[in-house]
């Protein structure tokens, strides 16, 4: 059943507000309409496109990370809760991607995974260590990749964290990350 204008309206607002980074598409295919209607009632209710929403959602997460710069960050960090889990998510662009196949670089998907793992830890200094990874699957150009990364473990010099990314619910990288941390009075010291 097709929604009025006002109705399909308030149900997008409302899409948006429990997923800020649900897609122009997604949207299209759940309420049955082009993607230009959902753009056209995106831009009557005031919501900006899905780039400028992570960007938004990425500014103010940047403020809680200690470790990293934000500019130094492969990815939009869209979640961080310091020293516990963080998730960002990238486009694959085509600077992103090999010409001849049009499949994601590796040193792609491991760049956000271990600059996200550097982003989550509140320390001033934080290096990897070490990392164990695995490609389950190739990420194509235009894919967005969305990584999650959780502490595992906290020792008195470094922190071991898993990392999984996905494209939408299938799983395309996975690694546990051993990351040397310093103490602000090693800093000071």
């Amino acid at each position: 059943m097709k929604l009025k204008k006002q109705e399909r309206r308030d149900a997008i607002k409302n899409e948006i507000a429990k997923n800020p980074f649900i897609t122009d598409l997604d949207l299209s295919t759940l309420f049955s309409v082009s993607i230009q209607t959902i753009r056209l009632d995106r831009t009557h209710l005031n919501i900006p496109e899905l780039r400028t929403r992570i960007k938004s959602v990425a500014r103010k997460n940047y403020e809680s990370i200690r470790s990293i710069e934000g500019n130094e960050i492969i990815g939009d960090v869209i979640n961080v809760e310091p020293d516990q889990y963080a998730t960002s998510i990238i486009n694959i662009d085509e600077d992103s991607v090999f010409t001849k196949n049009k499949i994601a670089r590796g040193h792609v998907l491991f760049a956000q995974a271990n600059s996200l793992c550097v982003a989550l830890i509140h320390k001033p200094v934080v290096l990897t260590s070490e990392s164990n990874v695995a490609f389950t699957k190739p990420v194509k150009l235009n894919e967005t990749v969305r990584a999650n990364a959780q502490t595992i473990e906290i020792t008195n010099k470094f922190y071991i964290i898993k990392v999984e990314s996905y494209v939408k619910d299938t799983v395309v990288f996975k690694g546990t990350f051993k990351m040397y941390y310093t103490s602000e009075d090693e800093q000071n010291g």
